[in-house]
């Protein structure tokens, strides 16, 4: 029996990460889900907190393998941290089986879990959701009533039914005797029919309609000359003359009507590694590009605050007037662009100083006027929180630009995964998602999460894509966090209620 919960959990696990992109089949998740219920179900706290545990590094160690480039050590490290918090989740769901419709106090335990992964420690990891599997399913949808945490909910509660339904079938001696502790058996047929349910209700979801007004959108990807974490290359400003030598193309492209005429132009983050306040060079580079193409173009630049930090920032060049608008990346990388625990950090890993200057985080939504639009500007990690990408859309912001270097990360499992992440906030928020990217995957996600036009890895490319411009709010827009917060506390509180009473029955036996 014990061989038997090990081996469903790392099969759940296997099933999770084979539901991620790039592999992308999305009903590994639930049926991953179901056999990590299987393997939980009807153990005591400790020994599910370990088959947790062994889930979550079974599924974290492929799916998250895009750290390696790092380092493996680091890779390790993020995988052991992240996969405690499933075993925390399972210790708390071990008792829960024992109450009526556990399922749904499964499926808010699973939420309070991603919630709490996506806070702490040092800004929270929220990368790997079950969400983020989801990217083009039919549990897509329900992100436009609940957001991100909502899709979780569905997909772990369609494969807590799915687990119910074989153990019921199976006979499961926990569940013979959970009618003492109040449970009620369903009918397997039934259960499998709620599973089937919960992704194919979402068909009935509406979905918002075009209003009728487009915007010419002008995506570059320059390139980068190096890999890995040596991805700029040694040359200086030859990260910027590649992305300035293909926004001229463009330019030519336009001018020979091979391309239809842009109202504004998106360069990735990092499009410039000199920083064009301090250095003329660049600034010259960088305004000879834009009065070429020209229209306003979102440049993204590492420029210095002070003598000692620097930012990542989102810089509106207008060709008549140079730099102006900006919007700081509010959600930094931890290790990437600030190093927490500083003295001690840097003291144990001499990687640690690759970081150099220390950023600091922006402190206001990334709505900026670009041409005829605003635009909500997105940096990169942080397409991952929903909180960031949400304050920016309430503004009005429309469409979505996320500006993403990925070049210390080509051709792992990073880019297609972030790329999943825009195609959930495209329909969470009815917005188009356009992302350009330093090395790839820059792309055009459709309001309905498709994705229309994307380039390959690490090649140069450019094109004017026309996206539509939605102002309609979503549900998951206007009620924010709320259902995070009423799945994760209904978790929270289903577990507290099963601990309680399995106390008290334990009482009750103590005294006879």
């Amino acid at each position: 029996m014990a061989l038997a919960r090990v081996a469903a959990a790392m099969a759940g696990g296997v099933l999770l990460y084979l539901a991620f992109p790039p592999i992308d089949w999305w009903a590994g998740a639930p049926l991953g889900i179901g056999l990590v219920v299987a393997a939980l179900h009807g153990t005591r706290p400790r020994r599910a907190a370990w088959l947790g545990y062994l889930a979550g590094v079974v599924f974290l160690l492929p799916t998250l393998s895009w750290v390696r480039p790092i380092g493996d050590d680091v890779w390790v490290m993020l995988v052991g941290v992240s996969s405690a918090f499933y075993a925390v989740m399972a210790a708390l769901a071990a008792p829960v089986f024992r109450l009526r419709w556990w399922p749904l106090w499964f499926a808010g335990l699973w939420v309070a879990m991603e919630w709490a992964r996506g806070l702490v420690p040092v800004g929270g990891f929220p990368w790997a959701r079950l969400a983020f599997s989801q990217g083009e399913s039919l549990f897509t949808r329900y992100a436009a009533l609940g957001g991100a945490p909502l899709v979780s909910f569905a997909v772990a509660l369609s494969g807590g039914l799915l687990a119910h339904a074989a153990l019921t079938r199976r006979g499961s001696p926990s569940l013979r005797g959970a009618r003492a502790g109040g449970a009620r058996r369903w009918a397997p047929a039934g259960a499998v029919g709620l599973a089937l349910a919960v992704p194919l209700v979402t068909l009935a979801v509406p979905r918002p309609g075009d209003e009728g007004r487009t915007v010419n959108v002008g995506i570059v990807q320059g390139n980068v000359p190096g890999r890995g974490m040596y991805a700029l290359g040694d040359e200086p400003a030859v990260v910027l003359r590649n992305h300035a030598d293909e926004t001229k193309r463009l330019a030519r492209a336009v001018r020979e009507g091979l391309l239809p005429r842009p109202d504004i132009v998106v360069l990735p983050e990092n499009s410039t590694d000199i920083d064009p306040y301090r250095n003329a060079y660049a600034r010259q580079i960088i305004d000879d590009s834009v009065r070429d193409v020209g229209v306003p173009t979102l440049v993204g630049a590492v420029v210095a605050v002070g003598d000692e930090h620097r930012a990542t920032r989102s810089l509106v060049w207008d060709p008549a007037t140079g730099p102006g608008a900006y919007y700081d990346k509010q959600h930094l990388v931890p290790f990437g662009e600030y190093t927490p625990f500083k003295e001690i950090v840097l003291a144990l890993w001499e990687r640690a100083n690759l970081v150099g200057r220390q950023s600091v985080a922006g402190t206001r939504p990334g709505d900026l006027r670009l041409g005829p639009v605003t635009i909500g500007a997105v940096n990169c990690y942080e397409v991952a929180y929903d909180g960031t990408v949400r304050g920016t859309v309430r503004t009005g912001a429309t469409p979505i630009v996320v500006q993403t270097n990925n070049a210390s990360y080509a051709e792992t499992n990073l880019p297609p995964q972030q790329l999943a992440m825009s195609k959930l906030r495209a329909v969470e928020h009815n917005r188009a998602v356009v992302t350009a990217a330093t090395t790839g995957i820059s792309a055009y996600v459709t309001p309905d999460g498709k994705v229309s036009w994307r380039t390959r890895e690490l090649v140069a490319d450019m094109t004017v894509v026309k996206v539509p411009v939605r102002t309609q709010a979503t549900i998951a827009t206007r009620v924010g966090a709320l259902p995070e917060w009423a799945l994760a506390l209904m978790g929270v509180a289903a577990a507290g209620v099963a601990t309680w009473g399995a106390g008290r029955r334990g009482d009750r036996m103590g005294s006879d």
